[in-house]
């Protein structure tokens, strides 16, 4: 959920070469309203539509992709579904949320939509979700809510949408994505409900103070002001069903954390890894080596390719949920 790092100076040019405000220059509260009041502009890149997707990557374009609305407790949550009626088929599929610092973010942008896509052509299909974002009036558990809506209409639909039972779901997300679906685990463990079959989290952030890790909070740093600007309050800074970072991990599926070497949010994921590992849970960590905060938002990027193989593989390696969960 960082702002203008490294990762994104690129996307900084494009964005003011284009003319369009740069809120990621802003200061956190300047760009909350600004974004409330003008909302996300669109991306200046001209080779991210799904067309220029499939040209640049052929193997994408036998991935079909159907736009759903789910009613949500707090309305309605768009979601997207991708198949590869061709792809041969692992067992299991994904429901995938994207990232954007809770402020941003949407279906159509690579990390949701690429991301997808790519699975879905290796014999995964995905349910991608969107959430509210937390602009005026909107915190956790808000968007939190949506995430969980979605997650329980994919259980409902996964035999005849994806062709998977229930049970064969994996949950993930990216960046503040992470955030949201390691909190949805943690909310559907404390309350007994059925967990995803594994758990899936790219450059997560899980505590309220991403780079050191920890729940103490400078409220003058910028991931300090989103994390609050997504909590809603001083409570829910320490709350484990918002920020999972904070709890000890026991009762979580089998889970992936894929960390970038050149991200200061890196230390999240590698705690979280070593939580879950102490709680006896099947834990994953994953270096990728010279990648950056962001790295799947890149299409092409060689960093985010490997990323897409490792999760690809690690989805496909026969990931079943219990009997009781379908």
């Amino acid at each position: 959920m960082s702002r203008t790092t490294d990762t994104e100076e690129r996307d900084v040019t494009d964005v003011a070469s284009a003319g369009v405000a740069d809120f990621r220059r802003l200061p956190v509260p300047d760009a909350i309203r600004w974004l409330a009041e003008h909302g996300e502009p669109a991306d200046p890149r001209p080779d991210i539509d799904t067309a220029s997707l499939v040209r640049r990557f052929p193997h994408l374009a036998g991935v079909e992709a159907v736009d759903e609305v789910v009613r949500g407790p707090h309305g309605p949550v768009p979601v997207r579904v991708y198949r590869d009626a061709a792809a041969t088929p692992t067992g299991s599929a994904l429901v995938w949320v994207h990232g954007g610092a809770f402020i941003g973010g949407h279906l159509d942008m690579p990390e949701s939509n690429w991301f997808s896509r790519e699975l879905a052509a290796r014999g995964i299909p995905v349910v991608s979700v969107d959430y509210a974002k937390c602009l005026g009036d909107v915190h956790h558990p808000v968007p939190s809510d949506d995430v969980l809506a979605g997650w329980e209409w994919v259980r409902a639909v996964a035999a005849d949408r994806l062709g998977v039972p229930a049970a064969a779901l994996v949950l993930g997300g990216a960046s503040a994505g992470g955030t949201l679906t390691s909190g949805a685990v943690t909310r559907l463990r404390d309350a007994g409900e059925p967990l995803p079959a594994g758990l899936v989290l790219v450059y997560p952030v899980v505590h309220p103070n991403g780079p050191d890790a920890s729940s103490h909070v400078d409220l003058d740093s910028p991931h300090g002001q989103l994390a609050l600007n997504f909590a809603g309050s001083a409570e829910a800074l320490a709350d484990p069903q918002a920020f999972a970072g904070l709890g000890d991990g026991h009762g979580f599926p089998r889970t992936l954390i894929v960390v970038c070497e050149l991200d200061d949010l890196r230390p999240s994921g590698e705690a979280f890894a070593a939580t879950l590992a102490a709680a006896g849970v099947d834990s994953e960590l994953r270096l990728e080596a010279g990648a950056r905060h962001g790295h799947i938002d890149q299409p092409g990027d060689a960093g985010a390719l490997r990323t897409i193989d490792a999760v690809a593989e690690w989805i496909g390696r026969g990931i079943r949920g219990p009997e009781a969960g379908a």
